[in-house]
């Protein structure tokens, strides 16, 4: 169940840190009523930042393939970084 609380609470920063690492996930903080900050523990941005890199190096990969870009073979791609990395 997601966090949810208003911006006049931000005043209390050791509870809301205390409360980011124990439950590993967002807190939403709102403004008149609305979504304005979300407040998190720097694991889990971490986290969502490798996820994210994840992500990102998936789409680009299928986007090139999907502009005519070539696939290697999963054999000769091992055989490149190998030769690449262990001489």
């Amino acid at each position: 169940m997601p966090v949810i609380m208003p911006i006049k609470d931000l005043r209390n920063t050791s509870e809301i840190s205390d409360m980011a690492h124990k439950t590993q996930e967002p807190i939403f903080i709102t403004k008149n009523g609305y979504s304005d900050l979300v407040v998190m523990s720097s694991e889990l941005y971490d986290k969502f930042a490798r996820i994210n890199r994840i992500d990102q190096a998936i789409y680009e990969s299928e986007k090139e393939l999907d502009e005519g870009g070539v696939s290697i073979d999963l054999d000769d791609s091992f055989e490149r970084l190998n030769k690449k990395y262990y001489g």
